[in-house]
Parts: structure tokens; C-alpha cells; sequence
């Protein structure tokens, strides 16, 4: 009996833990940790907030990405100036889906953020996205990210 009891014991705990952690790589993913969306992680790093410049055109579409293998999905949008079409980074899928404003085809925008070359290509990773009196903010003025501290607010 006290065997039966020990083995239960053991395969309870194996799927306390098992299942905590699966709970945190989502919450990682969720919150910009683990899952390649936060302040320290790779792609973030791309990011140099002495090196801003702001683009104004017209949105020719919004789209997901993955920016890269293992992080969840993002928001993208392609953004023609009067000089070029360039895509346009903008953020977690989970936190640009629940902001206020939304940015669609057709829009007139005004970006500010950082050019970066990404799979051997010219993009922007926005820090803001102005659409008529809104602002989509999406990193402050040093560069890191807004979702990083979004669950604690």
C-alpha cells in the first residue's frame, strides 16, 4: 500500500510540475519572456533608439509574422512613403490585438521607430504608429518594449 501511495505521490507531483511549467512558457510567450518578445531577447535587441526616424504613408497591408523560430506571433504592416515600401514591425500579435486603435489597409500613418535590416532586407521596428489624433505606442523613448511591463499594470 504504501508503495501505491509513494508512486501516486510521485506522479501527482511530475504533473504539478509539468504543468506549471507549461504554464510559465506561456505566460513567457504571453508577457514578451521566453518567447523571443522581451526586452532581452534577440529580435528586441535589433531595436537602437538613438537611430529613429519617422516614415508617413499609407498602409498597404497589415499581416502576422514570426519574426523568428520560436516566438509568437507579431503584427506587420507594409507602409508606402512618397521614397519606398518597407515593412513595418510593430509588435506581439496578443498586445497589438488589444490595443485601442487599430491600424488597417488604406490608413495614412505616421511611424516612428528604428531601421533595422531583417532577413537581408530594410525594415522598421516601430516605437509609435500615429493614425489621425491616436498614437499606438509601442516602446518608450529608450527602446524597450511597453508589453514587457503590460501584465503589471
Amino acid at each position: 500500500m504504501k508503495k501505491i501511495l509513494a508512486v501516486a505521490l510521485m506522479l501527482i507531483a511530475g504533473l504539478i510540475l509539468t504543468t506549471d511549467a507549461h504554464a510559465r512558457r506561456g505566460a513567457g510567450m504571453m508577457w514578451g519572456g521566453s518567447g523571443g518578445w522581451g526586452s532581452n531577447a534577440p529580435y528586441c535587441g535589433l531595436y537602437n533608439a538613438k537611430a529613429t526616424e519617422t516614415l508617413s504613408g499609407e498602409v498597404v497591408s497589415v499581416e502576422r509574422f514570426t519574426p523568428s523560430k520560436g516566438m509568437g506571433h507579431g503584427v506587420h504592416i507594409t507602409l508606402k512613403t512618397d521614397k519606398e515600401t518597407i515593412p513595418v514591425h510593430l509588435g506581439p500579435l496578443w498586445f497589438v490585438e488589444k490595443q485601442d486603435i487599430k491600424i488597417e489597409a488604406n490608413d495614412k500613418v505616421e511611424v516612428k521607430g528604428a531601421r533595422i535590416t531583417f532577413n537581408d532586407k530594410p525594415a522598421i521596428i516601430a516605437a509609435t504608429v500615429k493614425k489621425g489624433d491616436m498614437t499606438l505606442v509601442l516602446r518608450d523613448e529608450t527602446g524597450i518594449p511597453v508589453w514587457a511591463g503590460w501584465r503589471k499594470r
